[in-house]
C-alpha cells in the first residue's frame, strides 16, 4: 500500500537523486498526483506560485524538459522567464558566475538550469538564493526525469518492489540512465541495464545487473524496457560500427517487439525518439508503450517540485485543492 509521508519538504534545491531519500521521493510523487488530477480537468491553473518568477536557463537544446517547466509554472500562476543563451553575454565571454550575479538581482525565485558540464547547477545553487532546479548537468543527473519516470511506474503498479525494469542503450554517457536507475531503486524496483560493451560504464552501482545479450536480459523477465536515445553529441569516439548494426543488435526490432508484446512488457523512453534506432515505429503505437504517459506526467512532477520547494521556502502552504 501507497503511503503518503508525515514529512515537510526542507531543500531549497533539487541537484540530484541520490542526495534525496525514498520519503522524499514518495512525497514528490505523491504531491504531483492532485496537480495532475487538475490539469487532466478543466481547471489549467491554481495560484501557489502567484508573484514568484521562474528563471529557464539552458546552456543545451531541450525541448520537452524545457517545455515541461515552462507549463507546470504558468499552471502554478508563476511567470516565467527564458533565457536565450544564444543572444546573451555569454557569447561575449561573460562567466557562468557573472551570469548568475545578474540574474540575481533580478530578483528571481527559481532557476531551472541544464548545462553541458557536470556540477554547474551546485555551483549556481551556491551562489544563488534562488531555489536551483537541474534540468540535466553532463553525464551527472536528470533528477526530475527520473521522478517522472517513476510517477509513470507507480501509477502502472501496485507495488514496485516487485517489479523489473530493464535500461538498454547507451547507458556510458546517459544522465537518465543514472537517475533513474537510483531513483527506482530506492523504491524498491530490482534495476539492470543492456547494452554494447563500449556503452555500459567500467563500474557500476552495485544494485544494477548488468547483461550483454538480449536473450540473458529477457530471461530476466524484466516487467519495463526503458530505452535510452544514442548520446551522439556527448560521445568523442565511434562506439559501435553504425547505427544499422546498432539497431539490429540493441534496438526494438520487429523479432523483438513481437516478443516484448507476447509477454506485455512496458516500454519507456525519455525521447526524443530516434526511430529505426532505438525502436521501430510500431512500438509508438503500443497499447504499453508509456512514452506519452511519460510526458504528462513530467508537467505534473515538476509542479510538484517547484512547490515542494516554494513551501520549503516561504514556508506557506497554500492549498492545492482551491481550484478543485
Amino acid at each position: 500500500m501507497k503511503k503518503t509521508p508525515k514529512m515537510k519538504f526542507s531543500r531549497k534545491d533539487l541537484l540530484d537523486i541520490e542526495s534525496l531519500s525514498s520519503d522524499e521521493i514518495r512525497l514528490i510523487l505523491d504531491t504531483a498526483k492532485p496537480f495532475k488530477d487538475l490539469f487532466t480537468r478543466s481547471v489549467k491553473k491554481v495560484p501557489p506560485l502567484k508573484g514568484k518568477t521562474v528563471l529557464l536557463l539552458f546552456y543545451e537544446p531541450s525541448t520537452r524538459t524545457r517545455t515541461s517547466f515552462e507549463i507546470a509554472a504558468k499552471r502554478l500562476s508563476a511567470d516565467v522567464a527564458n533565457f536565450a543563451v544564444s543572444t546573451s553575454s555569454v557569447v561575449k565571454g561573460e562567466s557562468i558566475l557573472d551570469t548568475i550575479a545578474t540574474l540575481q538581482s533580478m530578483n528571481v525565485d527559481f532557476i531551472v538550469v541544464r548545462h553541458s558540464v557536470s556540477g554547474v547547477p551546485n555551483l549556481i545553487a551556491r551562489q544563488t538564493s534562488a531555489s536551483v532546479i537541474n534540468a540535466g548537468d553532463g553525464f551527472h543527473a536528470h533528477p526530475t526525469q527520473a521522478l517522472l519516470d517513476a510517477s509513470t511506474l507507480d501509477e502502472i503498479f501496485d507495488d514496485l518492489r516487485a517489479k523489473k525494469i530493464l535500461i538498454v542503450g547507451d547507458i556510458l554517457h546517459s544522465r537518465v540512465a543514472r537517475s533513474t536507475s537510483r531513483c527506482l531503486h530506492y523504491l524498491g524496483m530490482k534495476t539492470a541495464v543492456f547494452g554494447a560493451g563500449t556503452l555500459i560504464p567500467s563500474s557500476v552501482p552495485p544494485h544494477l545487473t548488468v547483461f550483454d545479450q538480449f536473450d540473458e536480459a529477457m530471461r530476466w523477465k524484466p516487467d519495463v524496457i526503458y530505452l535510452l536515445r544514442l548520446q551522439l553529441e556527448r560521445q568523442k569516439a565511434n562506439f559501435f560500427p553504425s547505427m544499422r548494426e546498432y539497431h539490429s543488435v540493441f534496438g526494438i526490432t520487429r523479432e523483438r517487439f513481437r516478443q516484448i508484446s507476447d509477454e506485455g512488457i512496458y516500454i519507456m523512453h525519455p525521447g526524443p525518439v530516434n526511430r529505426g534506432v532505438e525502436l521501430i515505429d510500431e512500438v509508438m503505437d503500443y497499447d504499453r508503450c508509456l512514452i506519452n504517459r511519460q510526458v504528462e506526467n513530467g508537467i505534473a512532477v515538476r509542479m510538484s517540485v517547484l512547490y515542494l520547494l516554494h513551501l520549503a521556502v516561504d514556508e506557506k502552504t497554500p492549498a492545492v485543492a482551491q481550484a478543485s
